[in-house]
């Protein structure tokens, strides 16, 4: 996967982030915490891209992508 694609779906769980918590009210609500753990994949993805310069991800990482589209 694409850094460009990734950083894509890290504005996207952005959104849904501050959209579900303003809607339940909360930052703990099971649903924001959710979200919140898929973008922090996220980050953690897109900097072991920027500390390793390659565009290789872990198995673990592909599988992200098939959850973050489930959401």
């Amino acid at each position: 996967m694409e850094k460009k694609q990734l950083m894509t779906q890290l504005q996207s769980l952005r959104h849904k982030l501050y959209e579900i918590a303003e809607a339940k009210g909360s930052f703990t609500d099971p649903d924001v915490i959710a979200i919140s753990e898929e973008a922090d994949q996220l980050i953690v993805a897109l900097q072991y891209m920027e500390r390793n310069q390659e565009y290789y991800l872990p198995e673990s990482y592909k599988q992200l992508n098939n959850n973050v589209r489930q959401l």
